[in-house]
């Protein structure tokens, strides 16, 4: 199914260390690009993080961020760093000796130094565990966001691919008239001219005339483009730059039409396809 590289998803869920919420949204990038914003004690599950969102997009520049917010089963348990109280406290009577009795410990003094009592490490890996568990689902929800706006992107590239189609068929079956008025023009010239002409050199010059404004190898090719767009469309692939790269091929042949044109309605048609191309083109650009 195709996707676009534009996406938002947000999936929070209560767990038993703490409440967790993961945030994705991504741009249109050439690349996949992926930052992420964690809480330090879970930057060594970084690479698998990483790893998760690389499993699901392929392009865009996409932010991913991780909210934790402790609950109360998490506990706030408390450590108390003795060695270093020890060393204070002996400090602190050094000092209670050279100033006497006003040199007094105050424990509650010794206790906001700090490092004196700091809260206990956890242990990350049940953490990590419920954070990747939760990446999952905001992974689907992100994937299914740009799988609706890839769907919408598809519908439209289909419905204008047919409208080029449409018109390839009516400058195709324009060929024959817009030659015989190149012909007939090009007979009132000459004939205004009042000269004489050589009939069979007449119908070579006409015949060089009629080739150099030929485009049927130009239609020919823009058919085939437009069904290599569908085929694409069909694969399921990421297929945006393959997407971009037959929007480039249909241009050159509308491009090329328009300057070989001689005739004002194959002119106008030239245009239309020219406007259709352009929406499509700037559609493609947001193909994963």
């Amino acid at each position: 199914m195709l996707r676009s590289m534009t996406g938002f998803a947000r999936a929070e869920r209560v767990t038993p260390a703490g409440q967790l919420a993961w945030e994705i949204r991504s741009v249109n990038h050439r690349f996949l690009e992926v930052g992420l914003r964690l809480p330090e004690e879970l930057r060594a599950s970084e690479t698998d993080f990483r790893r998760a969102i690389g499993a699901v997009a392929r392009r865009g520049k996409v932010d991913a961020s991780l909210y934790v917010r402790p609950g109360p089963a998490a506990g706030r348990e408390l450590k108390l760093d003795a060695e270093l109280l020890e060393r204070l406290i002996d400090d602190a009577r050094a000092v209670r000796e050279r100033l006497g009795p006003e040199g007094r410990i105050d424990a509650a003094d010794l206790l906001r130094w700090p490092g004196v009592v700091k809260e206990a490490e956890r242990d990350a890996a049940p953490l990590a565990a419920a954070a990747m568990d939760l990446l999952a689902e905001a992974l689907a929800a992100f994937t299914a966001s740009r799988e609706a706006e890839g769907a919408r992107i598809a519908e439209m590239l289909r419905a204008r691919s047919a409208q080029l189609s449409a018109l390839a068929t009516q400058v195709a079956a324009r060929l024959p008239e817009a030659q015989a008025r190149i012909r007939a023009r090009f007979a009132e010239r000459l004939a205004a001219l009042a000269a004489e002409v050589n009939p069979e050199r007449f119908e070579q010059e006409v015949a060089l005339l009629l080739q150099k404004m030929d485009v049927a190898e130009e239609l020919d090719r823009l058919r085939s483009h437009v069904e290599e767009l569908h085929s694409t469309l069909a694969s399921g692939e990421a297929v945006g730059r393959k997407l971009d790269f037959l929007m480039q091929e249909v241009n050159r042949e509308a491009n090329t039409l328009s300057s070989k044109s001689q005739d004002v309605e194959t002119t106008r048609h030239a245009v239309e396809l020219k406007v259709l191309i352009e929406q499509m083109r700037e559609q493609v650009q947001n193909v994963e």
